[in-house]
C-alpha cells in the first residue's frame, strides 16, 4: 500500500492475498492515522499515519488471527515507545504458556505488567482459544470484551490448544496501536505461527 490507497483498496488487496497462499479469507479490520475506525471506507493512507492491520484467515478449517502495524514514513520516538510497550505486553503473556501452566496465570501476568505501563488507561489485553471458530476453548477470561465465562482460566494449559494473544491501545492522538498472535501450546512452551514484522512495517515499498 502507498500514499493515496484506500482502506478499501488496501483490504481488497490482502483478501487478494490470502487467497492467492491457499487461505480463506474471513475478515480485515483496518485503522488509518489517529482514527479508531476498522471498518472498511474510502478513507487513503496518508504521509506519516500508521495503519493497524488485524485479519483472520482459515487454512483448512483452522483460523488464525494477526495484528501488525505499519507507517506511511518513518515512526518518530513516541510511535516506537508505544509499540514496544505493546510488544512487552505480548511477551509476558508469552513467557507463561506451556502445557500445565493454569490459563489464568498466563493472563494475570499479562495483566500485571499492563497494569504497571504508563500505556495501561488506554490499552487493554485479551487471550482467548480459537481453532473452528474465533472463539472457542480454553475460554480464559470472563466478559472481555467478548460476553463468556472465562471456565478455563483456573485450569492448565493442554498441549495443542491453539490461542489467539492480543494487546490493543486506543491512543487518544496516535491512534489504533495493536498486535494480536496465533500460537499453539506446546509441552515445553508454544509454536507461534506468522511471528513476523512486529515492529513498524514501512508502507509504500514494494
Amino acid at each position: 500500500a502507498r500514499e493515496g490507497t484506500t482502506k478499501g483498496e488496501i483490504i481488497e488487496q490482502l483478501r487478494r492475498e490470502e487467497t492467492n497462499r491457499g487461505i480463506h479469507f474471513e475478515y480485515c479490520l483496518l485503522t488509518l492515522g489517529s482514527s479508531h475506525n476498522r471498518a472498511a471506507s474510502p478513507q487513503a493512507w496518508k504521509k506519516g499515519e500508521v495503519l493497524s492491520i488485524d485479519s483472520g484467515g482459515n487454512f483448512h478449517g483452522y483460523i488464525g488471527d494477526l495484528c501488525r502495524m505499519g507507517i506511511l514514513g518513518e515512526p518518530d520516538a513516541e510511535l516506537e515507545d508505544l509499540l514496544a510497550e505493546v510488544e512487552t505486553v505480548q511477551q509476558a503473556a508469552f513467557s507463561k504458556v506451556k502445557a500445565g501452566t493454569l490459563g489464568g496465570d498466563m493472563i494475570s501476568h499479562a495483566e500485571g505488567v499492563l497494569k504497571a505501563s504508563k500505556v495501561a488507561p488506554y490499552t487493554d489485553f485479551f487471550a482467548h482459544g480459537m481453532g473452528l471458530i474465533t472463539h472457542e476453548a480454553p475460554f480464559l477470561m470472563t466478559n472481555h470484551p467478548v460476553t463468556y465465562e472465562g471456565t478455563y482460566a483456573a485450569k492448565p494449559l493442554e498441549r495443542n490448544m491453539v490461542l489467539s494473544v492480543e494487546t490493543t491501545m486506543l491512543h487518544p492522538t496516535r491512534g489504533f496501536i495493536k498486535l494480536e498472535d496465533t500460537l499453539a501450546v506446546t509441552e515445553g512452551g508454544y509454536v507461534m505461527f506468522g511471528d513476523r514484522g512486529r515492529g513498524w512495517n514501512r508502507g509504500g515499498i514494494s
